[in-house]
């Protein structure tokens, strides 16, 4: 949440042409009650992506699959793993993993309003789920209402104790469970994710699982994502720099900027694009200093990568 907006994924589509998307989770009741087109609104390029919800009433999910459809996703998602405050106060997220035919009657609900793929996207555990057969048992029951993709996050959340950011880190990741998870259901589709760091992790894991996702190292080092489509996808290898990817950005900076948004909130998702590049400090600092100000635009990210530029000569 906040962090995969329509911002982040049109440039995360400059990267790669293949990689499903994920939008941030949006609850259902942002939808029904809020401003649809700010949070259904995304660019064709983004293309395939998928919403994220969450949320557990199975009417409401319906109606906002069908939404999701409408609006061109390519793929709903039910989030049964956010462990935050908010997600415990409105008992979804996580907490849907205590209630597994709650979850099986939403994706039924929302199989039932859509023709698009219906996932899900869960833990191994929580608080008091301790074995791995309460995981088979939720994913068996899950998969009763139609759904066929799980996307497996290998650790377990404390709802209790820990905070969403120690959700990310402090339980250990139990890999050797959602290998096994597949070996169980072959029939089913299962995505890993937590913890993967590098390419080379994907190729670790894939022998084992059907997908895998990945969530902060994509947004902290994007650069990766730039050869996600040679090495997972077999495509040929494109010889790119990450100065191609900040001209092909430019322009939709500029009419983003022209609609009314701030350079930050484009800038923000671009800051991590020169890890581990000499100059790359200097590049986020001017980003960092500059891009928030009022009237800011396109050129002060061009001077962000002539710093790099400058240093590289």
């Amino acid at each position: 949440m906040d962090w995969s907006d329509r911002h982040c994924r049109y440039f995360w589509r400059l990267l790669t042409n293949n990689a499903r998307l994920y939008t941030e989770m949006v609850t259902t009741g942002a939808l029904i009650h809020g401003d649809r087109d700010r949070f259904l609104q995304f660019d064709e390029r983004e293309s395939p992506i998928a919403l994220q919800l969450g949320g557990s009433n199975p009417e409401d999910l319906a109606r906002c699959a069908r939404w999701a459809e409408d609006w061109g996703f390519d793929e709903v998602n039910l989030n049964c793993g956010c462990p935050s405050d908010r997600v415990q106060n409105g008992a979804f997220g996580a907490c849907l993993m205590g209630e597994p035919e709650l979850v099986r009657d939403g994706v039924k609900a929302m199989r039932n309003a859509c023709s698009i793929d219906v996932t899900v996207k869960h833990r191994i555990g929580i608080d008091h789920m301790e074995s791995y057969g309460e995981l088979c048992h939720f994913v068996g029951t899950v998969a009763e209402g139609g759904c066929d993709v799980f996307i497996v996050h290998a650790r377990k959340a404390w709802l209790k104790g820990l905070s969403p950011k120690e959700n990310r880190e402090v339980p250990p990741l139990n890999y050797p469970w959602v290998y096994q998870l597949k070996r169980d259901f072959r029939q089913l589709s299962v995505v890993i994710n937590g913890g993967i760091e590098t390419l080379e992790d994907c190729d670790m894991h894939l022998p084992h699982v059907d997908g895998v996702m990945l969530g902060r190292s994509a947004y902290h080092n994007p650069w990766i994502l730039a050869d996600v489509d040679h090495r997972l996808f077999g495509e040929p290898k494109e010889l790119r720099y990450r100065e191609d990817i900040i001209e092909a950005i430019l322009p939709y900076v500029e009419r983003e900027l022209e609609s009314g948004a701030r350079l930050n909130q484009i800038t923000r998702h671009l800051l991590g694009l020169y890890q581990e590049v000499p100059g790359a400090k200097r590049y986020r600092r001017l980003l960092s200093e500059q891009a928030h100000r009022p009237g800011a635009g396109a050129d002060v990210l061009r001077a962000a990568v002539n710093e790099v530029m400058q240093l590289a000569a």
